[in-house]
């Protein structure tokens, strides 16, 4: 299996790490990693639009007046869609949009999704992001030694306060612990950083 270069925060070589094929080396299912996104879309929707309908307002029990001898038109209900307070006509309904896959599709995609990763170079390995201050400042200045231009996702094992300080102010970071990372989140990145610790959590969790 095939080495990544394990750096610090100024950007430099410490050592090297190897993947473990397992999870970073296998082929990616296109279909399963399709469908891992569309779960985590779909299951990230309130669906709580909806109107009432004139079997949901309240009132309409009766006729208002007998069918016939009145001049007036037929009429069944006052809460029909044409009357004031009446329901309205073919309105939208909320609606379940919840997708469900099994245990281990969802763990294929995961790995397919972090296969992608390393054939197209967008992940990176730390020693340790465990940083002295809490400034936006510093943290900008270690994301520019890896030359972080886009959406980056960071993994740590474990979150510190001077780390969630220092990365919530910047629009294009994400912060996540190892045993939180996502299939939506990892794709969305144009980068992932990854502390070491975190990469063998994650690889024990897949394996």
């Amino acid at each position: 299996m095939a080495k990544l270069n394990v750096l610090n925060t100024n950007g430099e070589k410490v050592k090297d790490i190897t993947l473990n094929k397992e999870v970073f080396g296998i082929v990616p299912n296109d279909a399963v990693l399709y469908d891992a996104i569309k779960l985590a879309q779909n299951n990230a929707r309130q669906a709580t639009k909806g109107v009432k309908g004139r079997s949901d307002v309240s009132g309409g029990g009766r006729k208002p007046w007998r069918q016939k001898g009145t001049g007036r038109a037929r009429q069944g209900s006052t809460r029909a869609p044409h009357w004031y307070h009446g329901g309205w006509a073919f309105g939208n309904q909320s609606r379940n949009y919840e997708v469900k896959q099994n245990r281990k599709e969802r763990a294929l995609a995961l790995k397919s999704a972090l296969a992608y990763k390393v054939i197209n170079k967008e992940l990176i390995v730390v020693d340790s992001l465990n940083v002295e201050t809490n400034k936006t400042k510093d943290m900008k200045n270690i994301l520019s030694n890896f030359k972080v231009e886009r959406n980056v996702l960071i993994v740590v094992s474990e979150l510190n306060e001077n780390l969630v300080l220092a990365t919530r102010n910047l629009n294009n970071v994400l912060l996540l612990e190892a045993n939180e990372i996502n299939v939506l989140d990892l794709v969305s990145a144009n980068l992932v950083i990854v502390e070491e610790s975190a990469m063998k959590e994650i690889e024990e969790a897949l394996v």
